[in-house]
């Protein structure tokens, strides 16, 4: 767990690190998403010191205001800042079923509004030149069976790394997968997918040490981390010739603008990715939009002719 800043620490330590543990043991937050939260909070208690608050019921709406302005100030954006005031919505929560604060001071501050930004996609054409091998190299066929699962099931890194060789059903060719949450769901992968993941696996079992249980292995037999797999992406992209920046959350993208361009059906993908929410999906509906109105710009034979008034 990180530490917090050494003037809030003595006062307020002991109750972060109950609540960091709530979230690890009642609420089954990833390690990921508990460490997010810690930068959160953290960033908001240096505020606390800024301001000589010393104990959590001094802490009131007009603190959680003066806060959100000074880290849009300094750069932070709309979203950005609603997950932090979600982070601080939570731990008041827990304080005040604990009796240690008497209300929640975040529950009615809203975040500034920031313009909906849409996220990046591949083309068809790229993805078909970065998923190309012929290579028996056993870390180009793990990095190409890597990417293979990303865009072929829209997996989030996390869920991607956290994979163990048993969560593969050979038989009807899906991946059980543990999304946020802890939510597990079931994760179609296609012909090209399953023939690069049997060609990993069988490298695989060379490099793996014993007992290991992780599908996607280092050169020292462990299981690979999240940087290793951003710096292989971007390698491989790289020597592939692809001048847009490829990261493994660009292939989640563009297997859902591609599977929605495709099918049209926002529920069934919802459902792929995991999404909680069906807004969270719909974001590739106007993604879809705009490169809609994108080939209409190019192709209508009306769409540049400027009309001449009569006289």
């Amino acid at each position: 767990m990180e530490n917090l800043s050494d003037a809030n620490q003595p006062v307020f330590a002991t109750d972060l690190a109950q609540f960091y543990q709530f979230l690890q043991s009642e609420k089954q937050f990833s390690q990921h998403t508990v460490k997010g939260y810690q930068r959160d909070i953290a960033r908001f208690m240096v505020f606390c010191d800024s301001q000589s608050i010393v104990r959590w019921n001094d802490v009131d709406e007009q603190h959680i205001r003066q806060f959100v302005s000074q880290v849009h100030r300094q750069g932070l954006g709309g979203k950005s800042i609603q997950r932090l005031l979600s982070a601080l919505r939570r731990l008041f929560r827990y304080l005040q079923s604990n009796r240690l604060m008497r209300n929640n001071p975040a529950a009615h501050v809203q975040a500034p509004k920031s313009e909906n930004k849409l996220p990046d996609v591949m083309h068809h054409q790229q993805i078909d030149q970065l998923l190309l091998t012929d290579s028996d190299e056993p870390l180009v066929v793990r990095d190409h069976a890597i990417l293979e699962l990303l865009y072929g099931c829209g997996l989030r890194l996390a869920e991607l790394i956290s994979l163990n060789v048993y969560d593969i059903n050979w038989q009807s060719n899906y991946l059980a997968v543990l999304g946020k949450g802890r939510k597990e769901r079931h994760c179609p992968f296609g012909k090209q997918a399953n023939k690069m993941l049997k060609k990993w696996i069988k490298c695989r079992d060379l490099l793996a040490k014993e007992g290991e249980k992780a599908v996607f292995v280092n050169n020292r037999g462990v299981r690979l981390s999240a940087a290793g797999i951003r710096s292989r992406i971007r390698k491989l992209s790289l020597e592939k010739g692809i001048n847009q920046r490829v990261y493994p959350h660009l292939m989640r993208h563009s297997f859902a603008s591609h599977m929605l361009e495709a099918s049209q059906d926002l529920r069934a993908v919802q459902e792929l990715l995991g999404h909680a929410h069906l807004k969270t999906t719909q974001i590739y509906t106007h993604l879809d939009f705009q490169q809609l109105a994108k080939t209409y710009d190019a192709a209508h034979p009306r769409a540049h002719k400027s009309v001449q008034k009569k006289k």
